[in-house]
């Protein structure tokens, strides 16, 4: 079918960007909006505006009959969710069948299959991935046994968590039944599901992912991204492809990718996360998140491809456009996430109203945002203000592109991770790249023991 009016179930700058693809092809829009959000630049772009309830979540975005109720009222053809809130959920896929509208993703089954994470390891394993040692715990005996088996430290993760939500990093065994029992139980008040498994903690580690897209039947990769600078596994920095990975590596971590989603005989856009084992050298399967993703426009900048407009396609049941030998991935791009918080508190978030917002122009910088002078940022929502993402023909040109970018960034009215995000591009060590999972903690804490001494705080 040929889909001619979309209603994106979603806000922020994933909205704004989801209309902008639709305006390029033609395709009506209607933005499923909360009251908080009436006003916003999505709302202002959107050929039309719906309001799905109060500004609370649970209320409006993932609320399932409210957003279904608003497409049916809008005569939309089809729910683009783009990402958060309602992307993977079965039933809002659920009720889009039932209502003849087009779910923008994979299919209910799909979802099912890597919305519980143990069912996508165990996926995986079908598959033939190498996973981490570990497995599900329903208890502090069965946790204590396993613990013993992989070896410490153990990483404890909800079953149905997400975002780095719902991880705790257990080093010695006298801690594993207190933190079992908390895991559970924010587990349980968090997701609504108490299940937790156990994995080995791997200490020198590079979170990894690969894009795919699939037609349900064939599936291409789209390179790699390195999503390894996290805060409390939540990402910050995101880079395509991902740096300093040996070629041999790289290529069975485009193969397990594609193999996974080919098992599942993907429909549509997703990420296969990977963990790579520095130590080891080599990699584990994560998990698969089966949406567009807040990172994709480094993937796009070097594949050269609107990922919104193939999610489309594909949604409208056409076969995939390109083959894998179609797919030329050229030069090198890094994104900025660029959030509503105080990073000299950790991170406390800075809801509020921007007074001033100036973003940099030129070549090879894209600007991904939803916020402009006098915009409200709001405390309900993720922080998310904008994304810088610079492209050069190399790393070193984008690391330099991007270094002079963000020097000409002002956002005022609200505190923002700005000043942060410059300190990190002068470090030696991201220049280098290749940067594990543990280095952006280290980063803080050495940043913080440099302004506690009284030597450095003076200058002296």
């Amino acid at each position: 079918m040929t889909i001619r009016r979309i209603l994106i179930a979603n806000r922020g700058e994933i909205a704004v960007r989801i209309v902008r693809t639709c305006q390029r092809l033609g395709i009506e829009t209607v933005l499923a909006a909360s009251e908080a959000d009436l006003d916003s630049q999505a709302a202002r772009l959107a050929d039309h505006t719906i309001c799905i309830g109060p500004a609370k979540s649970s209320a409006s975005y993932l609320d399932v009959d409210a957003v279904v109720g608003a497409a049916r009222a809008a005569k939309a053809d089809a729910i683009h969710p783009g990402y958060g809130f309602l992307s993977e959920n079965q039933r809002l896929a659920q009720a889009c069948t039932a209502a003849g509208i087009v779910f923008i993703g994979p299919t209910e089954a799909q979802l099912d299959a890597v919305g519980d994470k143990l069912k996508a390891r165990s996926h995986a394993l079908a598959a033939g991935l190498p996973v981490v040692p570990g497995g599900e715990v329903d208890s502090v005996e069965e946790a204590r046994a396993l613990a013993e088996k992989t070896g410490w430290p153990v990483l404890i993760k909800a079953v149905s968590g997400g975002g780095g939500r719902g991880m705790k990093l257990v080093h010695e065994p006298d801690k594993l039944a207190a933190t079992i029992e908390l895991a559970m139980a924010e587990a349980h008040a968090s997701f609504g599901d108490p299940r937790v498994y156990l994995e080995r903690y791997v200490a020198s580690g590079r979170h990894v992912e690969v894009q795919v897209l699939g037609d349900g039947e064939n599936v291409i990769h789209l390179g790699t991204r390195d999503c390894s600078i996290q805060r409390r596994y939540q990402k910050l920095v995101e880079e395509a492809p991902a740096p300093n990975l040996r070629d041999g590596l790289r290529a069975a971590m485009h193969e397990a990718a594609i193999t996974f989603a080919k098992h599942l005989e993907y429909r549509g856009l997703g990420t296969v996360e990977l963990l790579v084992d520095c130590e080891r050298d080599t990699f584990y399967f994560l998990e698969m998140n089966a949406r567009i993703q807040v990172e994709h426009p480094v993937t796009e900048a070097i594949c050269g491809l609107d990922l919104v407009a193939e999610q489309i396609a594909v949604a409208e049941g056409k076969p995939l456009r390109l083959t894998q030998d179609d797919v030329r991935l050229a030069g090198h791009a890094i994104e900025c996430r660029i959030n509503a918080e105080d990073w000299t508190q950790d991170f406390r978030p800075s809801p509020g109203t921007v007074s001033r917002a100036v973003f940099p122009l030129g070549e090879g910088v894209r600007i991904d945002t939803h916020i402009q002078t006098g915009a409200r940022v709001p405390p309900f929502y993720d922080s998310l203000l904008a994304k810088l993402i610079v492209q050069g023909a190399d790393r070193a040109q984008a690391l330099q592109r991007l270094r002079h970018a963000l020097a000409q960034c002002e956002i005022s009215g609200v505190s923002t991770n700005l000043p942060m995000h410059i300190e990190l591009m002068q470090q030696e060590e991201f220049a280098r790249g290749g940067v594990n999972t543990a280095y952006f903690p280290w980063f803080l804490e050495n940043r913080a023991t440099a302004l506690r001494d009284p030597c450095v705080a003076k200058g002296s």
